[in-house]
């Protein structure tokens, strides 16, 4: 009886449960539902034929962009804002080096938009 009126209502038995998946969040995906800024170097590929060159691969949230737009930074798309904030951020480590960036040797600055919010930056 007691298992029929638990049938009627739609109680289940314990071990009869089904476990809801936990999903885990990326940290990208979790800034992003925070509405926090988020941005991350993926990869650094050097140019084995020439080793002052290459690039990093870059990921980040919309509110990473929104971020840089408050702190002055413009562009036609987001690659390009992110992209004078990474070219920013690498001459200022090179001056903090005493690096002389306006004589520099290395080659050009490259962007391929990659989609999805990365850029290819070599």
């Amino acid at each position: 009886m007691k298992k029929f009126i638990k049938n009627i209502f739609g109680i289940k038995e314990p071990e009869s449960i089904i476990k809801q998946e936990i999903v885990k969040l990326t940290p990208k995906e979790q800034a992003t539902a925070n509405k926090e800024p988020w941005v991350q170097v993926l990869d650094t590929h050097v140019n084995q034929d020439n080793i002052r060159n290459g690039f990093f691969e870059l990921d980040w949230n919309e509110y990473f962009v929104l971020k840089l737009k408050e702190a002055g930074y413009q562009g036609d798309s987001e690659e390009l804002i992110v992209d004078k904030w990474f070219g920013e951020l690498c001459r200022n480590i090179g001056n903090e080096s005493d690096i002389n960036m306006n004589h520099r040797t290395a080659g050009y600055i490259n962007v391929n938009n990659l989609g999805n919010g990365k850029a290819e930056v070599s």
